[in-house]
């Protein structure tokens, strides 16, 4: 499970770096005005979609009833299912786009009501999001390729297929000459990085003798499970897209530049949100199902426990950095071009406010995913209903005093909701079973976390004045200096205070990894 992880967050990792450049070029080239704006909606509204009825949703039904199908019956019955839901799937995605070709200016007026007092950009607006929506057609597909090969154990080429997204917006930007102007560029660089994805997952999956296939549509028992696990799931993982949803609309509603600055610290928190998040969720999903199909619960729970733990000690450092460091974070990135000093102190407000909830987040997936490999995905809905009941309310409460941070503070509570509801929900359904190695490695992330704290405060002083005298460039060298001292802070606290506390790398299931290693070596 360590291997598929490392190699998700990989290429993870890769897809956050050259999505910082390409959010530098972004924010030198369209900057956080009218036209920031309207790109921000633009590539918001089929990221959205995407995540709840994509990547979310369908992973949380599909894999689950996948790898039961495979288990308790075999690879022809598995692959007779992903034919049927790749079907209902491209009939029901052609409808979609059509539909929001059709109403467009709605869906648009819809997510950025603020925007009507605008006619400049709500025009813009409408314009980008049609030239982007496609996208949405592209990466679907891509989700259900994705779904297959990572139940097959084979994540590295699903993992590495956003790294394109990245590539192809930074191209078409290069070439921004060609467009009105570099939003249509960006615009168009997102749908062409669609058609780029779903031509290397269909290549990998067709390699794999894996590829789905067009067939008459039946209303079979595991196709009326999958229908009954993907409503609740929809809703399950809608919950933190929806709040998001909201920060779009209610950040539409404040001044120019408000909704951008919510924009680029979304790009900075979704760093490790993918990087630890999304990682842990993808490769957690199958090998909790796959365990709870054998009935080794022990296994489930053990996986469970240290993607949890995994999950705490990598996420620790982003929080204290996004919390205590953020003006530095997002001077160093943005700060060049059309993106000024005021845009700096507005995105990092944001980013401390986002930070603040980023450890429940990540987390979140870990949880979840133990109802969903059991087929449920009901209780996850109606937890995550209660929270975004709560998460609105705060929205409405904080935009007004606070601008676009108490939005963003409101979807932190949100997580937080969510997440402390999961694990007092999944420890009385046995479903969350969290041993001594969890306990030992949250108590010294903790520890080494605020030792990190204290390093953050007094050492930024110094590195704030190295990156004004070098200008853009030592803004960059002073934040990796200052990264790269904290990482040694924090790594060293966290090994210390673990062996202190008894947590060796065999009970976390690294010396067999290690182990393995040396076996290949030889």
């Amino acid at each position: 499970m360590y291997r598929s992880f490392l190699s998700v967050s990989g290429f993870t990792l890769l897809s956050r770096l050259t999505g910082f450049l390409r959010d530098v070029v972004v924010s030198a080239l369209i900057g956080a005005g009218t036209m920031g704006d309207a790109w921000a909606v633009a590539i918001r509204l089929p990221n959205h979609f995407r995540a709840i009825f994509g990547e979310g949703a369908f992973n949380a039904a599909y894999v689950p009833t996948y790898l039961r199908v495979y288990e308790q019956s075999d690879i022809w019955a598995a692959r007779h299912f992903a034919n049927q839901i790749f079907t209902l799937l491209v009939m029901s995605q052609i409808v979609t786009l059509a539909l929001g070709w059709m109403f467009m200016p709605t869906l648009v007026h819809l997510l950025a009501p603020g925007f009507g007092a605008e006619p400049e950009k709500f025009a813009l607006a409408v314009k980008l999001t049609r030239i982007t929506f496609p996208y949405l057609f592209c990466i679907t597909l891509v989700t259900l390729h994705s779904g297959t090969l990572n139940a097959h154990g084979k994540f590295a080429i699903p993992a590495f297929a956003p790294v394109l997204l990245n590539l192809f917006i930074l191209a078409f930007l290069a070439a921004a000459f060609l467009f009105p102007n570099a939003a249509y560029a960006a615009a168009a660089g997102v749908t062409a990085s669609g058609l780029a994805q779903l031509a290397l997952l269909t290549f990998s999956a067709r390699r794999m003798h894996l590829m789905e296939k067009l067939a008459r549509p039946e209303l079979s028992a595991d196709v009326r499970a999958f229908f009954r696990r993907l409503g609740p799931a929809v809703i399950g993982s809608a919950g933190v897209q929806i709040a998001m949803f909201a920060d779009t609309i209610i950040g539409s509603l404040l001044p120019t530049g408000g909704l951008s600055s919510i924009y680029y610290a979304d790009r900075l928190y979704l760093l490790p949100v993918g990087l630890v998040g999304v990682a842990s969720g993808t490769v957690l999903l199958p090998e909790m199902s796959r365990c709870f199909a054998r009935q080794d619960w022990a296994g489930a729970f053990t996986a469970q426990n240290r993607t949890l733990a995994m999950t705490f000690t990598l996420t620790a450092p982003f929080a204290v950095a996004f919390i205590f460091i953020p003006e530095l974070i997002v001077r160093a990135l943005f700060q060049h071009g059309a993106f000024h000093a005021a845009d700096t102190s507005a995105t990092a407000a944001v980013l401390r406010a986002y930070g603040v909830g980023l450890l429940a987040v990540v987390a979140i997936n870990a949880l979840r995913s133990g109802f969903q490999a059991m087929g449920d995905t009901r209780t996850p809905m109606m937890v995550s209903l209660g929270a975004l009941m709560v998460n609105l309310l705060l929205k409405v409460v904080l935009y007004k005093p606070m601008g676009a941070a108490g939005i963003a503070l409101a979807t932190s509570a949100n997580a937080w909701i969510n997440l402390a509801a999961l694990a007092v929900i999944g420890w009385r359904r046995f479903l969350f079973q969290p041993d001594d190695m969890l306990k030992g490695v949250a108590m010294a992330s903790a520890t080494a976390a605020v030792i990190l704290a204290n390093v953050a405060v007094w050492f930024e002083g110094p590195f704030v004045a190295l990156g004004y005298r070098f200008g853009f460039l030592g803004g960059l060298v002073a934040l990796a200096l200052f990264g790269s001292l904290g990482a040694i802070v924090y790594g060293g606290a966290v090994v210390g205070f673990c062996r202190a506390l008894g947590v060796t790398p065999a009970r976390m299931g690294l010396g067999r990894l290690a182990r393995q290693k040396i076996v290949k070596k030889i």
